[in-house]
């Protein structure tokens, strides 16, 4: 029996010239019907935890007062079986030679997207993909990532890959899980040691996972599965 998958979709470092060295894409995914209990539980240990269910989470907000509650989102993540994760990381984005290979930088982004959510994606079942709204182009991106990630599955029907959509990260909480696990996977991959509180949220992921975050993990790794991709 098909089952609906909602995927959450966010990126860290993925423009050209940001001088920055690695780029991470990923995303959180869990059966659509669970999608509410997830945030809910979420929302709760934000609660437990004195803040407001509004109370925005955000790699970047990481800081030594918050980590006790970041620490329980991350442990959550990995107690609950219904939510999974997957990132795929350029260690160097100064090695791309998109002249050579005839590409944009766009085009080469669509590529890694594409890379990064096949292992996810079972032609057997239907999936509804979230990006967080970021700017105007988001529009476009959409688009274009469902046109790529159509045709590469054959789904001109579009109905395996049945939507995808740009949300604000405060609607559903998985986006900002997404969120919080891509930076941390982007943080060691940068080699970045600067915030205790960050160093400590990554060691924890690191010792719940059983992996360093910095190499690939096996194909069929189904909770914490990470592709570190090398240009040619």
């Amino acid at each position: 029996m098909s089952e609906c998958i909602n995927i959450y979709c966010d990126e860290s470092c993925h423009l050209e010239h940001d001088e920055q060295k690695a780029m991470v894409l990923g995303g959180v995914w869990c059966l659509r019907d669970k999608v509410k209990e997830i945030s809910r539980r979420l929302r709760e240990i934000k609660t437990r935890h004195g803040l407001s269910k509004e109370f925005e989470v955000k790699w970047t907000k990481v800081s030594p007062s918050k980590l006790p509650f970041y620490r329980d989102w991350i442990d959550y993540f990995f107690d609950d079986d219904d939510i999974h994760f997957r990132a795929l990381i350029i260690p160097d984005k100064g090695r791309l030679e998109h002249e050579k290979y005839q590409q944009t930088h766009d085009d080469w982004y669509y590529k890694m997207y594409f890379d990064m959510l096949k292992v996810i994606i079972d032609p057997y079942n239907m999936y509804h993909i979230f990006l967080d709204y970021k700017d105007t182009q988001g529009k476009h991106k959409v688009a274009k990532l469902h046109d790529v990630l159509s045709n590469a599955q054959y789904d001109f029907s579009r109905s395996i890959i049945q939507r995808i959509q740009l949300i604000r990260s405060h609607e559903v909480e998985l986006l900002p899980l997404a969120d919080l696990l891509i930076g941390a996977v982007s943080y060691v991959n940068r080699g970045l040691e600067t915030s205790e509180a960050k160093t400590a949220l990554v060691k924890r992921i690191q010792q719940r996972s059983r992996y360093k975050l910095t190499v690939s993990t096996l194909l069929r790794e189904h909770k914490f599965n990470l592709f570190r991709w090398h240009a040619s």
